[in-house]
């Protein structure tokens, strides 16, 4: 049998003081890797708190990017709905309608203008001038040219004769045709369309049937408050600049559209779709809220024809004193007008008795 031989003595002392060195090894290294893993988790701590300071940055910059998107979307939106104001001349004017059927109104604010064009106004007429300053009341004008549809019911309600013919433009010619009127001006018309073929007589017919059913006083308005208010308080050739290029978004006048009906003619270089007369307020308004100040039809004032601006009122007043009151002024040119005739300041002409295919009238009231 195998006996138990026991180590030497300096044997046991050399493993005890090895056990020793590696408990102190041991214990050191505990230590070191206890500071290590303090250490670490520290670090860890450290960036678990940048972790949710980032978390709650990319949080905050979440919240401020759909913050941004949704006034983005607001001013976006109120800025379609500010174009569309302006488009509907709805900014901030005093609109009213006396009765149903009533042409619509705005109140223009009383002021002062320069009335006529300078001589460096491109595409300017003698009769534009002399420049003069004109002072005028506040009153209210049509905010759209009187409609076929108001006028029908004027004819219907006081019997009204449709005229003897209305004149045409033939290539470069007006011409009479007896088989035109109003019901039928020689192109379709919408209801909401600008009534034409219709005489200075006819509008002051409609304006006094206007005052007796409504009680006020209806009627064309002067020469000068139809200029005034055309401009809007702009003194360029026409209000929404002084080139024809943006016509087709601000009136209906000789373009692209009417050239393929009439080639002889001088246009803009523009398309509007309209050959003749347009919806009444399908374009953009000016800065008083009103349409079609320039284009459409040629609208009927209440002056006489005089050759120029010398020895005018400057009260803005009628002038129908002098000049020869059988020819009326028309202003505001029509959808067969060229450019030049487009402007703030042109002015037209006609025989009071005779109605044309481009000549409408807008209402003008007094205010109480």
């Amino acid at each position: 049998m195998r006996r138990f031989v026991p180590w030497p003595v300096p044997t046991v002392e050399r493993f005890l003081r090895s056990l020793r060195s590696q408990r102190i090894l041991l214990g050191d290294w505990l230590q070191m890797t206890a500071r290590r893993a303090g250490v670490l988790w520290r670090w860890l701590d450290r960036e678990t708190v940048a972790s949710r300071r980032l978390d709650r940055l990319a949080s905050l910059v979440t919240v401020l990017g759909a913050v941004i998107a949704v006034v983005a979307l607001a001013v976006g939106a109120l800025a379609g709905l500010v174009g569309l104001w302006e488009r509907w001349g709805l900014w901030g004017e005093d609109v009213f309608r006396d009765c149903d059927g009533c042409p619509e109104m705005v109140v223009i604010p009383a002021g002062e203008f320069t009335m006529g064009s300078s001589a460096s106004e491109m595409g300017r007429y003698a009769d534009e001038g002399p420049l003069r300053r004109v002072v005028v009341g506040s009153f209210a004008l049509g905010r759209r040219e009187v409609t076929w549809l108001e006028y029908a019911a004027f004819v219907t309600a006081t019997g009204r004769g449709s005229g003897d013919g209305c004149f045409e433009p033939i290539d470069d010619e007006l011409l009479m045709n007896p088989e035109m009127s109003w019901r039928e001006p020689g192109f379709a018309q919408h209801e909401g369309h600008p009534v034409v073929c219709v005489t200075w007589d006819d509008a002051q017919a409609y304006a006094a049937w206007l005052s007796e059913k409504t009680g006020k006083s209806y009627r064309l308005p002067s020469e000068s408050e139809w200029e005034y208010a055309a401009r809007a308080g702009t003194t360029a050739a026409r209000y929404w600049g002084a080139g024809s290029d943006a016509q087709c978004k601000y009136a209906n006048g000789a373009d692209a559209a009417a050239k393929s009906r009439f080639n002889e003619w001088t246009v803009a270089r523009c398309d509007d779709g309209a050959i003749q007369t347009a919806l009444a307020g399908s374009y953009k308004a000016n800065g008083f809220g009103l349409f079609d100040m320039l284009g459409n039809v040629a609208e009927w004032v209440e002056d006489c024809w005089h050759d120029d601006y010398s020895g005018a009122p400057s009260d803005g007043t009628a002038w129908t004193v002098g000049g020869d009151c059988r020819v009326r002024v028309l202003r505001g040119g029509s959808w067969g007008s060229d450019p030049p005739l487009l402007r703030s300041a042109a002015r037209g002409r006609a025989i009071t008795e005779f109605g044309e295919s481009v000549i409408g009238f807008r209402m003008a009231r007094t205010l109480d």
